[in-house]
């Protein structure tokens, strides 16, 4: 495997996040019109639900940025066993 530059992992990693946030979109439509049987409001509950996820997962993950418990480079006396 060849090594990436940062920049390379990076855009890497935003195409990868798109395109699995895609796949859960089309997950959620398509799961969403089998219940409703109505396209216009799969795609809104899809829409709706693909936002709320996106905006819970970004503060779920801000909160673990505030927690030291674990992250040895944060907490560096920390011992593991």
């Amino acid at each position: 495997m060849t090594p990436q530059s940062a920049i390379q992992a990076q855009k890497r990693a935003i195409v990868k996040i798109i395109c699995y946030r895609l796949v859960l979109l089309l997950i959620t439509v398509t799961i969403a019109w089998l219940f409703v049987g109505d396209v216009d409001a799969a795609v809104n509950i899809g829409l709706v639900a693909n936002l709320v996820k996106t905006g819970t997962y970004y503060l779920y993950e801000r909160t673990w940025d505030r927690i030291t418990w674990g992250d040895r480079h944060l907490n560096p006396t920390t011992r593991y066993i």
